[in-house]
């Protein structure tokens, strides 16, 4: 490193995990609670999901034979062929964005480069991006654009770190069959700027790169995402790369922000180290997972509709999984990122835009009990639970039982969130009772007074018909 010139940003925060630690969360994040996700990009085009540009080259595979099926054996016909058929044709942001609006969403984050090494803005370091080829359309442009129309935090995620490893696949060749030892076209050195010349160091090994010379070029192109396009949030898929470098990218973000925001920091950088030693020079993201119980400090879910790219075999999580999990999340102090999948020319499918339409419809009658919350002094009651850990997603079977809280940021009022009312119209919540809260004035659900009493050790409830069959309802409980 003797030798490279990282030019950072002057600021409050020093290139080092001693300062970096010094880290709080702005309250615009601890507020947003639901942000929705653009994961889309080139791997979008076959419609056939996630690591769509590493699997086609893994003989045996599903995309592989798809791939091999579709468009051509990957000797002849590789990722560096696929992109162009990227169109992006009916891509309309401020339409998305005012969706997701609607949704309840509070906060847009967009991809600057997924593992296939594409980036979707005017790179300065890489031919391979979405203004010279493909859509040419300024992809994250458009979406910042779109995002401060509609008053929305605008972020970036950048899943670059993997890429030096992730393309290696590319350069080999199959075992058996017709093409048997017929190398693929990531072999030919060619094409080395897409799919690299790293393929000594392979996944299995490790998700980050050992080559010092990627490491520069990780924070070159970051730098360049965070000068050019000045995000409010930055999104590593992985922990903060690359020692030193990363240190010296994340004080830049930092510092960049404070310049514009009269000295202090208000971005956000997700990352994915739990130890806490790490986290806390941002905040931890948990993909596809949850706390087990309130965390400390702000933390967020990120997950998907579907696959993570658009993908025709999918089963889709409903309207229900989600708002259950984004009830569960907001109760233990965590913000929900939700990807929703656009096909190849930017659009949402039908099924995509039902359940948004359905989320937004719910957050109408039940979003004041999420947004600008924090947690309760307990983060529910009842036997049921959503498995805890990353990648541990499912259901819960929920019950009248079984309550989520939150609480408003002054104290004044606590929101208990029937996790399902089961036909019933009365619900009972024993935490709210007198002898363990204190004396409540007023309970309303949908805005509208609520008939309660405490008695017995719990606040009783008169509910009215829910408005959203098999969602959680929100009782607001005024002291």
């Amino acid at each position: 490193m003797t030798d490279f010139s990282f030019d950072i940003a002057k600021g409050p925060f020093q290139p080092n995990m001693e300062s970096l630690r010094t880290y709080r969360c702005p309250e615009w994040f601890r507020d947003a609670k639901f942000g929705i996700w653009s994961h889309w990009g080139p791997q979008s085009v076959p419609m056939y999901g996630d690591w769509y540009a590493r699997n086609m080259y893994k003989e045996g595979s599903e995309q592989y034979r798809y791939h091999m099926r579709t468009y051509g054996h990957p000797s002849k016909f590789g990722y560096k062929d696929l992109i162009p058929l990227w169109k992006a044709e009916r891509f309309d942001p401020d339409a998305l964005m005012d969706l997701y609006v609607r949704a309840g969403a509070k906060y847009f984050v967009g991809q600057a480069m997924h593992h296939d090494n594409f980036d979707n803005f005017d790179s300065r370091f890489n031919e391979w991006n979405a203004v010279k080829m493909g859509p040419h359309k300024d992809i994250c442009r458009l979406w910042k654009e779109a995002a401060k129309k509609h008053g929305l935090p605008f972020g970036v995620s950048e899943h670059l770190g993997a890429s030096y490893t992730w393309m290696s696949l590319s350069h080999g060749a199959d075992a058996r069959g017709p093409y048997a030892g017929v190398p693929y076209d990531g072999a030919d050195p060619a094409n080395a700027s897409l799919y690299r010349d790293n393929d000594a160091e392979l996944m299995e090994h490790s998700w980050y790169t050992r080559n010092e010379k990627y490491h520069r070029d990780w924070y070159r192109r970051i730098k360049d995402v965070v000068d050019t396009l000045q995000p409010d949030l930055l999104y590593s898929d992985g922990p903060l790369p690359f020692g030193a470098y990363g240190e010296h990218l994340l004080a830049h973000l930092y510092n960049q922000s404070a310049a514009r925001n009269g000295g202090v920091n208000q971005a956000v950088y997700n990352q994915k180290n739990a130890d806490p030693a790490m986290y806390k020079v941002g905040v931890l993201d948990i993909e596809r997972g949850i706390s087990e119980a309130i965390a400390q400090d702000p933390w967020q879910d990120d997950t998907s509709i579907g696959d993570w790219f658009y993908n025709v075999r999918d089963e889709y999580k409903t309207a229900e999984d989600i708002v259950d999990t984004l009830v569960d999340v907001v109760a233990k102090n965590g913000n929900l990122l939700l990807n929703v999948t656009q096909r190849p020319d930017g659009t949402l499918d039908d099924e995509c835009l039902y359940t948004l339409e359905k989320i937004g419809a719910w957050m109408q009658d039940n979003g004041r009990g999420i947004f600008a919350t924090r947690p309760y002094r307990k983060m529910g009651e009842g036997a049921a639970a959503l498995a805890a850990g990353s990648f541990q997603e499912g259901r819960a079977k929920w019950t009248r039982e079984d309550f989520r809280f939150t609480a408003d940021k002054d104290g004044a009022a606590v929101n208990a969130f029937l996790m399902r009312d089961e036909g019933c119209r009365q619900a009972r919540v024993v935490s709210l009772g007198r002898i363990y809260e204190r004396e409540i004035r007023r309970v309303s659900v949908y805005g509208e007074a609520a008939a309660f009493r405490q008695k017995d050790g719990c606040l009783e409830v008169e509910l009215p018909v829910n408005r959203h069959p098999g969602m959680p309802m929100c009782i607001r409980a005024e002291f």
